[in-house]
């Protein structure tokens, strides 16, 4: 099934979210801009109590929610796919998504889904990135955008904001500055990569 063209040259994203979303609001209030070359045309979740979702029905935006409990992961991954490709997307944000994908469906979106990730790839890869950054001594934390390939947070980096380590840092502290920057990179990558792609 292909994507439908975008309407008025906008590129149709789907976003896909685990929790709060704020990732996810910072990409639907970006492309509220009239130069924003992206819309978002879905936001899909694997828990039906994602508070995201709630804000997403808010703003106008389709939704979708499913609890990947009691299904494989290939079986829920093709069921989210196909909402993806029914409303029309033609790329994939992962907006705090904390799920492993299948291989399947990280084929099926090759080079048109994008990542945030609160590290410097490629430090700090998986869990617990600000912890470790700060056992590390780090001067700096920060985030990437990457396209997503079948290795965790593995695929080429498009894009990264650091952030200043402060005296005192604890991962909490750090995590809401680093948060600061993802809203801003984000949607700023994700413009520049479909206007290319």
């Amino acid at each position: 099934m292909t994507a439908e063209p975008p309407r008025g040259g906008r590129a149709r994203v789907a976003v896909l979210i685990s929790g709060r979303g704020s990732n996810m609001a910072a990409l639907v209030y970006a492309a509220k801009a009239r130069e924003c070359p992206f819309e978002i045309v879905l936001v899909a979740s694997n828990d039906p109590e994602a508070q995201g979702l709630e804000l997403a029905r808010a703003e106008g935006i389709a939704t979708f929610a499913h609890s990947h409990k009691g299904l494989k992961r290939a079986e829920f991954d093709a069921i989210l796919d196909g909402e993806i490709r029914k409303a029309g997307a033609e790329f994939v944000a992962l907006a705090g998504y904390m799920r492993l994908l299948s291989p399947e469906f990280v084929a099926g979106w090759h080079g048109k889904m994008l990542n945030i990730h609160p590290s410097l790839l490629p430090k700090y890869k998986g869990l617990h990135t600000h912890e470790r950054a700060l056992d590390a001594g780090d001067t700096h934390g920060g985030c990437s955008v990457h396209i997503v390939t079948a290795e965790l947070d593995d695929g080429p980096v498009l894009g990264q904001t650091e952030v200043a380590i402060l005296p005192g840092d604890t991962p909490d502290t750090l995590a809401a500055r680093v948060l600061i920057a993802e809203h801003q990179l984000y949607s700023r990558v994700l413009a520049e990569y479909v206007g290319r792609v």
